[in-house]
């Protein structure tokens, strides 16, 4: 059912006699809770512990040696602000997390990680 939603909201983005009520707006990956990551621990959590709380990554990669999982977000609009989000997971060679980096431009989210002195 996604799928199909997906299908029809890409082939409808700029179809001005659209009857669903999409009209130049696209969504890209899938929403993830960003609200509190302190439950991602440098050399203790597991890629099976991430991938049990955050599901299938939207991408996969490599880099400096590192496997990368990256989670993201993506909303754009034909007209109006585009907001994105991303989580970037690198691993260590045993399948614990090295590091992440987080990043978004969603509003109310930037409001609440400016603050923060900590995930």
């Amino acid at each position: 059912m996604i799928g199909e939603k997906q299908d029809a909201l890409e082939n409808n983005l700029f179809d001005s006699s659209n009857s669903h009520g999409w009209y130049g707006c696209m969504s890209v990956g899938r929403p993830f809770s960003s609200d509190d990551l302190s439950w991602i621990i440098k050399d203790q959590t597991t890629k099976d512990y991430i991938y049990d709380d955050l599901g299938e990554p939207f991408r996969v990669g490599v880099d400096s040696g590192k496997l990368t999982w990256t989670y993201g977000y993506y909303k754009y609009h034909l007209i109006g602000s585009t907001h994105t989000k991303d989580l970037v997971i690198y691993f260590n060679k045993d399948g614990t997390v090295s590091s992440y980096v987080f990043n978004t431009s969603f509003p109310e989210e930037k409001e609440k990680w400016k603050s923060r002195e900590e995930p």
